[in-house]
């Protein structure tokens, strides 16, 4: 079976799907890698560095062409329209395609008869840990956000005790400590920052102070805090507006604040409003590491610096992308690790449709999307079939996914 690793063509994107390490690993499971020339070198990985490892350099035409399973960072966007033009169906495409925001991503490779596998999908449970991509991808975000704000901010993170007086160590304020707001407590806190955080779910305190960091609570309930896959819950706009005007004190007395609330599919939730930056201290920075999904600050743009009564409010977009060569490691382990479970080692491809991790993240198969949750935003019926079958002599695909 041929595994294609096609160079990123999605705006930016600098980061691989797979690194020479993991062809090292997957040709144990007998699995063939073409590799497009200059695929890895934004990330750091030469063409020489994946034929060492056992890979074949080919053009880019070959790889859409040839491989059974076509392997990518983004599928979507202008990489979506040229897969889509592409690829036939019995291929299998594997990669980042926003479903739950833009289900009709699923739709197009359903055209196709090709199957799509979104990773953004992938179970939070136990098993599936070595294969989740958001969290992996999180972890990342949360530590650069705390340098992007070091670099902008006025001030010195850590208490220093000079021949010319001593400074004070700054205040750090994350908002929301999921995967990458506790990577950004433990950062600032490494740094020398003062650091404290608020999540609306219970089961954050302790983790917050795993980390370093400080619990800041505010006296306000809310029901259904956290979703079965381990997610801050969508709370109302009644809770939202409490939240508001008891954050406003404490976010007047920070240096830096780190905001990372999302809702998957949804836009993210505002925060801090404008009013609040208005009760904020001149020189103050916010990064937003939700402005991809609207902003958790009202005057976040995305990609600009935002300077409003002193205080500057970045907005980036594909933070991990800005640390391809070790974000490219952590997204190519999670994907080795799922093509293990996909593939036995005759290399043979083996799709239990009773895997819960199967069952979540293949989006489209045989013409169809096949996940409710997309059928259901898409506005399609019930899918009055059996979930297909994982056979190898389907005569439909080579290599199956959901």
């Amino acid at each position: 079976m041929k595994l294609g690793l096609p160079k990123e063509s999605h705006a930016g994107e600098s980061r691989v799907a797979i690194i020479p390490a993991n062809v090292t690993r997957l040709l144990k499971n007998n699995l063939h890698v073409l590799v497009e020339s200059g695929a890895g070198s934004n990330a750091g990985f030469t063409d020489e560095d994946y034929v060492q490892a056992g890979a074949t350099i080919v053009s880019r035409e070959q790889v859409l062409s040839d491989a059974d399973i076509i392997t990518v960072v983004n599928a979507k966007d202008e990489q979506l329209a040229e897969l889509s033009a592409a690829i036939k169906p019995q291929q299998i495409v594997i990669g980042m395609m926003d479903p739950l925001a833009h289900p009709e991503n699923a739709q197009a490779i359903a055209a196709t008869g090709a199957t799509a596998i979104a990773l953004e999908l992938v179970p939070r449970i136990t098993r599936a840990q070595s294969m989740d991509i958001l969290s992996s991808m999180a972890t990342i975000a949360g530590y650069k956000a705390v340098l992007l704000a070091a670099h902008k901010a006025p001030r010195l993170f850590p208490m220093m005790m000079t021949a010319a007086g001593t400074l004070k160590p700054a205040r750090a304020f994350i908002m929301g400590v999921g995967v990458a707001g506790l990577q950004a407590c433990a950062t600032a806190k490494r740094l020398g920052a003062v650091v404290e955080a608020y999540d609306i779910r219970p089961a954050a305190r302790e983790q917050i102070i795993s980390v370093g960091a400080k619990p800041v609570e505010l006296d306000l309930e809310a029901e259904n805090t956290e979703t079965k896959g381990g997610y801050a819950a969508e709370q109302s706009d009644d809770f939202l507006k409490r939240q508001q005007q008891a954050m406003a004190n404490v976010l007047a007395q920070q240096d830096i604040v780190i905001t990372t609330a999302a809702i998957p599919g949804r836009k993210a939730p505002i925060l801090i409003t404008k009013e609040m930056v208005d009760g904020m201290k001149a020189g103050t920075i916010i990064v937003d590491l939700a402005a991809e999904t609207g902003g958790n600050c009202e005057l976040t743009e995305l990609d600009k610096e935002v300077v409003y009564n002193g205080v500057t409010i970045l907005g980036p977009s594909n933070v991990p992308g800005s640390a391809a060569n070790h974000a490219s490691q952590m997204y190519g382990t999670n994907i080795e690790n799922l093509l293990k479970l996909l593939v036995n080692k005759d290399g043979e491809l083996n799709l239990d449709f009773d895997d819960e991790i199967v069952k979540d993240t293949v989006v489209a198969h045989q013409g169809e999307v096949t996940s409710a949750r997309l059928r259901d935003l898409l506005g399609l019926p019930t899918l009055e079939v059996n979930e297909p079958s994982a056979s190898a002599d389907d005569s439909n695909t080579t290599s199956e996914a959901k």
